[in-house]
């Protein structure tokens, strides 16, 4: 029970397959008392059923919040603060664009699209952030954790504009890092392998870039989103409290890798 007495916020639970859910249900196995947000009434329908498994709907605290709309982020904080006094933990699990500015050409990415990716997938950590960030000082301190993909460094075909969004992503966790760090407050990412959720269907080649992962990766394997919420949990302890502005690595060693050669001969 390494979270016992913590409280966390959820954000961005899509189904049973995403990561978000995973990192929730290992928190509440934990300890954590939870709180979630959901975009839409779709959105809320399923993430009531999910919530049927771990007790019912009725035992957390939910709110509705589209991060697009800066309305919306606040009244989700000011409805949590009316419920808790405190907040330990924030899951950012937040990703969305144009299906056709990550299957078509890096070049045809519109500017609209453009401009909803990086809304949507980095500017809402910033958004949210600061509006959680009295309620984790009130805690004496606390841990946010995004969610990235190792795309930034490298070119991964269907990835596009979400690349752009998760290198701006990750470079806000290094600033805010820097800025929370004297209210004790940890910021850091989770970069994922090439895992199966909603989102991940969208890249083009992801059987292909998971039979990669076994090859050629240090460990041979696909990490999970078992593996994932593992380090979610760490990085929500106190354990990790030494721990900020970091990119944490959870994909059996595939960042290591350059050109996907193959495993060495026996």
């Amino acid at each position: 029970m390494l979270l016992r007495g913590k409280r966390a916020l959820v954000m961005g639970v899509a189904n049973h397959r995403s990561i978000g859910w995973s990192v929730a249900t290992a928190l509440h196995r934990e300890g954590a008392e939870l709180a979630f947000t959901y975009r839409r009434d779709r959105s809320k329908e399923n993430l009531f059923k999910l919530l049927d498994r771990i007790g019912g709907a009725s035992r957390f605290l939910t709110f509705p919040c589209d991060v697009s709309e800066d309305a919306q982020v606040e009244a989700a904080f000011t409805g949590l603060g009316a419920q808790w006094d405190r907040l330990d933990i924030v899951i950012h699990s937040i990703a969305n664009a144009e299906r056709s500015d990550l299957t078509g050409s890096f070049t045809g990415i519109s500017r609209t699209g453009f401009g909803h990716a990086l809304g949507t997938s980095a500017y809402s950590l910033i958004s949210v952030t600061r509006r959680a960030t009295p309620m984790l000082e009130a805690a004496g301190g606390g841990s946010i954790i995004a969610m990235t993909y190792d795309a930034v460094r490298k070119v991964v075909p269907g990835y596009n504009v979400m690349a752009v969004a998760k290198a701006a992503l990750e470079t806000e966790v290094r600033y805010l890092a820097a800025e929370l760090g004297p209210l004790h407050i940890r910021v850091n990412a989770i970069s994922a392998g090439p895992i199966r959720t909603r989102s991940s269907r969208a890249i083009r080649g992801i059987s292909k870039l998971r039979s990669v992962a076994e090859t050629v990766s240090p460990l041979r394997t696909n990490a999970t989103q078992d593996d994932v919420s593992a380090a979610a949990v760490f990085l929500s302890s106190d354990l990790s409290r030494a721990v900020t502005g970091n990119i944490i690595f959870v994909d059996g060693g595939l960042h290591l890798v350059g050109t996907p050669v193959g495993p060495p001969s026996a």
